[in-house]
């Protein structure tokens, strides 16, 4: 089967054409500057080395979106026939509150549910919806499949998702832990455990660092907790956002800087984090780059990212009982050995040691970093949420 996978952002638009069953790519791509001066198309079908791209305006997703098709069945460098080839698309949508646990087939049902998850992820989820709509006005007939980032953390116990707040904040407005990187934290545990063995029980800790950076506790793959909340704000130091903060600081900075709401959100959200303390950039190969040359704030802000990956490792440990595995993804997970190892070095009273020598090597695929004699399984998992979104599409789309 040929699954579309999309990922719709306010102005972009990431795409995946693959077989979830054999797991081969066909065609991927990203249109980015959607509705922007500048709008510019990615290109890239993998099994032929082939990349382009292309420059040219994209006023909505629909020019996008038909772009899109236009390259994957072109004549001499597309990869299907037509556009009947693909047989389902699946959407990831970031916010589907308490109402889905679950990928689900979209319907009209289905998208007014979502629609009435917006203002939870008022950036996201109408975008996500964008997509799902310009989808069925150029393919019409194909069943489109909504996989959500929240779902998978569904089954954090009330204890783990509820705030001390009056419990009418929590039955009137929905405001709890949520959690996000869904899909990511379901695809690294699931292949932890496959590598385990698949044993009945298990103990993982997911470390999904990226620009955006959040871990989670899976016991016997299911989520029990995870450190975004209602937002993706709330947990770890990110590129840009504060992460953990005492809620009065936030009254605090607004009122004595005279800020809106939105030029407050932006402050914790864009201006904060790596960039915030760092100063001079986001990106953690620039912070690094800036450690190795004796930059104070660069390596207060390294100091303080490892300080709070640590603290929320040890707290999910506690909360499970104990770990067998820790696991990193993401884009600083993959490639940061310096962090990976800072990190697990810490952890040597719950019995984690790293083997530095093949840590320091970067290699492709699944990576055992832990050393023979550790108690606990350490290793690097590149993320794949755009299989786990085709296979959910997949199952949904041929169930009886």
């Amino acid at each position: 089967m040929k699954v579309l996978v999309i990922n719709c952002g306010s102005s972009s638009l990431k795409y995946q054409l693959m077989n979830p069953e054999t797991r081969e790519v066909y065609a991927k791509g990203l249109c980015e500057r959607i509705g922007i001066e500048g709008s510019k198309m990615e290109y890239e079908v993998p099994a032929r080395d082939y990349e382009i791209k292309v420059e040219k305006p994209m006023p909505t997703h629909k020019e996008a979106l038909e772009l899109v098709i236009n390259a994957i069945t072109d004549k001499e460098n597309g990869v299907i026939a037509s556009v009947e080839e693909v047989e389902a698309i699946g959407h990831r949508v970031v916010h589907g509150g308490e109402t889905f646990a679950k990928s689900v087939l979209i319907t009209d049902e289905v998208m007014k549910a979502i629609e009435a998850n917006n203002e939870l992820a008022p950036l996201h989820n109408p975008a996500n919806l964008m997509g799902v709509r310009t989808c069925m006005s150029l393919m019409p007939g194909k069943p489109n499949v909504a996989v959500f980032d929240t779902a998978f953390h569904q089954t954090m116990p009330a204890e783990a998702f509820m705030y001390a707040l009056p419990y009418e904040d929590y039955t009137e407005l929905k405001v709890r832990k949520y959690g996000f990187h869904g899909t990511s934290h379901l695809y690294v545990s699931e292949t932890m455990r496959e590598i385990m063995g698949n044993p009945e029980h298990s103990k993982i800790i997911v470390c999904h660092l990226g620009n955006g950076a959040s871990v989670s506790a899976v016991m016997d793959g299911k989520s029990v907790d995870t450190s975004m909340g209602l937002t993706p704000l709330q947990g770890l130091m990110m590129g840009t956002r504060c992460g953990d903060i005492d809620p009065a600081a936030v009254l605090f900075i607004k009122n004595k800087r005279g800020l809106t709401d939105r030029e407050m959100d932006n402050r914790l959200n864009k201006e904060s984090g790596i960039l915030g303390v760092f100063g001079k950039s986001s990106d953690c190969r620039d912070m690094e780059n800036a450690v190795a040359e004796g930059d104070a704030r660069a390596k207060l802000a390294e100091d303080m990212f490892i300080y709070r990956i640590k603290s929320y490792v040890g707290a999910y440990a506690a909360v499970m009982g104990g770990v067998d595995a820790i696991c990193f993804a993401g884009g600083i997970g993959e490639n940061a050995s310096g962090i990976r190892e800072r990190v697990i070095e810490s952890l040597g009273f719950i019995g984690a040691k790293i083997d530095k020598e093949v840590n320091s090597v970067r290699k492709k695929g699944n990576v055992k970093l832990s050393t023979d004699d550790s108690r606990v399984l350490v290793y690097k998992i590149p993320t794949n949420e755009e299989l786990v979104i085709a296979r959910d599409t997949y199952r949904i789309v041929t169930e009886k």
